[in-house]
């Protein structure tokens, strides 16, 4: 009697464990994962500003943040340099009064000549120390490649080509050619050299660091060339195109020697004490007409306009 029910107790806990396992598949199967997920929400209350803080201005913010353990961040005022070229010129050259020599028996003669002495020696040596970074450098050569720069520098900011003038000039010598000439037309000319260009002057300066050298080489250059300027009238302001001049300019090439891809690029222009002033240009003004009379027309046949006299320029 015992057996009987031991074996009926037995299929019944089977049953019951069978049902169990298929209920919980079931369950398993029907919701693997929830479909909404409980978010407790931060409850959030209006603050309305506080009265008078917008006109007020807090005082000792730093000492008022050190107290409640806030550690400001400090600030550092930096401004970037450019190290493809050098800010201006090193130890200038300084050009004889009147591009001629005087007479060593005077006293202004024998101090012009003692300065050239000083300033050929030190060339030398900035020649010297160039070639040793540039071996194809001379200063026959150097003198009539300059002219070219220069040439094909001015021709550049005639058409105003940004990316090709800045491969010829450097970035202190861009802003100073370009500036101002945003609604201009400039119309410039080289005709030919009346004298050969010559190398009077060469520094070697370093910047930053010791080692970080720069090559500078001043070109005397004595050239015929024209200028016109037009303003976004279209109205003469300065030079003319038919009437050359007679230019006499020192210009200053510079290339960074330790840069294996740097090239020679002009840097700016040296301009002696005894140049004349510039004269100043022609501005755009309005010619007031003449008066006419209740019914009487104009007639522009009649006006003359007075054209402006070609003036001389200085570069």
């Amino acid at each position: 009697m015992a057996m009987p029910m031991r074996r009926t107790l037995m299929v019944l806990h089977r049953a019951t464990c069978n049902s169990l396992m298929n209920a919980e598949a079931s369950l398993v199967v029907r919701h693997p994962v929830p479909l909404f997920l409980p978010v407790r929400t931060k409850k959030r209350y209006f603050i309305p500003p506080a009265v008078g803080v917008k006109g007020r201005i807090e005082k000792n913010t730093e000492e008022r943040g050190r107290a409640a353990g806030v550690v400001p961040k400090q600030e550092y005022f930096e401004r970037p340099i450019n190290i493809a070229c050098t800010a201006g010129i090193f130890d200038p050259y300084i050009p004889p009064e009147g591009d001629a020599r005087l007479s060593t028996l005077t006293k202004e003669g024998l101090k012009q000549r003692t300065e050239q002495i000083r300033q050929s020696a030190a060339s030398q040596l900035a020649i010297r120390k160039i070639k040793e970074y540039d071996s194809l450098f001379t200063t026959k050569d150097f003198a009539e490649r300059a002219q070219e720069i220069f040439i094909e520098a001015h021709k550049t900011l005639t058409e105003f080509n940004k990316e090709k003038l800045h491969s010829l000039v450097t970035e202190r010598c861009y802003p100073e050619m370009t500036r101002g000439n945003r609604f201009k037309t400039i119309h410039w000319k080289f005709i030919e050299s009346l004298e050969p260009p010559k190398v009077v002057h060469a520094r070697c300066p370093d910047m930053v660091t010791k080692g970080n050298l720069y090559g500078q080489v001043t070109v005397r250059m004595h050239s015929k060339q024209t200028l016109a300027i037009y303003d976004r009238f279209g109205r003469l302001m300065l030079g003319s195109e038919e009437q050359p001049k007679d230019v006499l300019e020192y210009l200053v090439i510079e290339r960074h020697l330790v840069n294996p891809y740097g090239r020679w690029r002009l840097h700016g222009k040296i301009v002696p004490s005894w140049a004349p002033a510039k004269d100043p240009i022609i501005k755009t003004v309005m010619i007031p007409g003449p008066k006419l009379s209740a019914g009487q027309e104009f007639d522009a046949s009649s006006i003359e306009v007075p054209k402006p006299e070609a003036v001389q320029w200085y570069k």
